[in-house]
């Protein structure tokens, strides 16, 4: 069986695009890391794959906001493509600075007749935070977290700071298990406030999937957990497994388009 084809989307200022093209090969799949441009100039390019994700970084250097031009022209110039993709039942994976993308373009969460439904803020602590979290899944609706209870993983954000319109949305997205992965304590308890939730986001929201399950937007890095060295402390840590944890996050995407 040929592998999945991955487009991992870069623009200025991204800098996981070479560890998160690994952690997918490692996986299974066959990635390739795309220019924005080249897609903006040849859309139809996007038809050759079966997974896109958008890695990490500062893209365009997060002017304006986090994430905000490459979002606007994900909205602008990809968003006929973009439908299409997602209608085709194919994966859409947004990590850290991708997760603000697919948030302020719509791809994640479609706005409404009152605009956008949630985006991420400012963290609470006013600064870059930079710190290993422990986060819990909850459900079984997301693609990428499928059969996975907890994740340690890294953060590095300065604007991760999950909040909805009102409270009606937060209720809609609870009610309709889109909230799938939160920050808790080492016990996998619910994040107590700072730093076990590292940025204020309301009910310890670390990453959320689209109603579908198959387009998923995180905080945290999976791509930098791959292996038990990538740890800080894998030397004084016993009991460390032969993975990361951020494996399974792209053994799922595989496996589901495979």
């Amino acid at each position: 069986m040929a592998k999945p084809r991955v487009l991992v989307l870069r623009a200025p200022g991204t800098n996981c695009d070479v560890e998160t093209a690994f952690a997918f090969e490692q996986a299974g799949g066959l990635p390739s890391r795309v220019h924005v441009n080249r897609l903006r100039e040849n859309p139809k390019l996007i038809a050759n794959f079966q997974i896109l994700c958008i890695p990490g970084g500062f893209s365009y250097g997060d002017d304006i906001a986090a994430g905000k031009i490459l979002a606007c022209q994900m909205q602008n110039d990809l968003g006929g493509v973009l439908r299409e993709f997602h209608a085709k039942e194919k994966l859409i994976l947004g990590i850290c600075n991708g997760f603000q993308v697919l948030l302020k373009s719509g791809v994640l969460l479609p706005e409404d007749e009152r605009g956008p439904q949630a985006t991420l803020a400012w963290n609470d602590s006013g600064r870059f935070e930079d710190r290993w979290v422990e986060t819990k899944i909850q459900g079984n609706k997301c693609v990428f977290i499928h059969d996975i209870e907890r994740m340690s993983l890294p953060i590095a954000h300065a604007e991760g700071k999950f909040v909805c319109r009102d409270t009606d949305v937060l209720g809609n997205l609870e009610q309709s298990g889109q909230l799938v992965l939160r920050y808790c304590n080492a016990e996998g308890e619910p994040a107590n406030g700072f730093p076990e939730n590292p940025n204020g986001s309301i009910a310890n929201v670390a990453g959320c999937c689209d109603a579908t399950g198959r387009v998923f937007g995180l905080m945290p890095h999976p791509e930098r957990f791959l292996d038990p060295t990538n740890h800080p402390c894998w030397t004084r840590l016993p009991g460390l497994p032969a993975e990361g944890d951020g494996c399974d996050v792209f053994r799922n995407a595989v496996r589901y388009v495979a």
